[in-house]
């Protein structure tokens, strides 16, 4: 056989594609052209739509549930608040300590204040702490005060000591000292034998003790000249 050379071999069409030739891989410039890689297999979609649309109404639920509960229960505590209804109770003061003793009142009332579910309005009088001791112990008819109140506020413990000695049955709470002016200690004192509803006045009238120990009310004392 004669030598194969370059001219024996027939010239490629230009439309021709170009020869490959067995055993060798395709190639761009130096570089072995890798296959292409299978697809990715792609993850179902619905089932962690179910799953997200299950914990989307479960909360729902929760918070719904949780929303109504709080409702209820601010329902029920407003209905239950003043379950025994309103009760009145009075208190006299000093005329010293009258304007400070209605700026609390006028504060506790609007809080809608409840003693045992009862909601208390308190309402403030003056009169003379002498008027007053009489007419607690019989000296004079109790309507010249107005009636016998749940609580009275003399501006001495003197009038509270003169009460005690004279008719001690009245005395329904041990007075307490609620501000000082020079020699007045104002004490607070809670009355008994007010009728029926005894037991809740006072309680009611400690409760307003204790709120005139409150740091505003004190200041509403301090701004009268009278001090804590």
């Amino acid at each position: 056989m004669g030598r194969h050379t370059l001219a024996d071999e027939p010239v490629p069409h230009p439309l021709d594609p170009p020869k490959r030739y067995e055993g060798r891989g395709e190639t761009t410039g130096s570089h072995r052209i890798v296959a292409k890689k299978a697809p990715r297999r792609r993850i179902a979609k619905w089932p962690i739509a179910c799953a997200v649309l299950v914990a989307l109404v479960g909360l729902g639920i929760f918070g719904w549930n949780w929303a109504d509960g709080v409702l209820n229960n601010r329902a029920e505590a407003q209905a239950s608040g003043c379950a025994d209804g309103n009760t009145a109770i009075r208190v006299v003061v000093t005329p010293s300590a009258q304007k400070p003793l209605e700026q609390a009142a006028t504060r506790w009332n609007q809080a809608v204040t409840v003693v045992h579910g009862h909601c208390i309005q308190v309402s403030i009088d003056a009169a003379p702490s002498s008027q007053v001791l009489d007419a607690l112990v019989g000296r004079t008819n109790i309507a010249a005060i107005g009636g016998q109140p749940a609580a009275w506020l003399p501006e001495s413990s003197y009038w509270v000591s003169e009460l005690t000695s004279k008719k001690p049955e009245i005395v329904g709470a041990a007075p307490q000292s609620v501000a000082s002016a020079r020699s007045a200690d104002y004490p607070f004192i809670g009355l008994a034998g007010t009728g029926a509803d005894d037991d809740i006045q006072q309680r009611a009238s400690q409760a307003f003790r204790e709120y005139l120990e409150q740091p505003t009310q004190q200041t509403d004392f301090a701004n009268a000249g009278i001090k804590s």
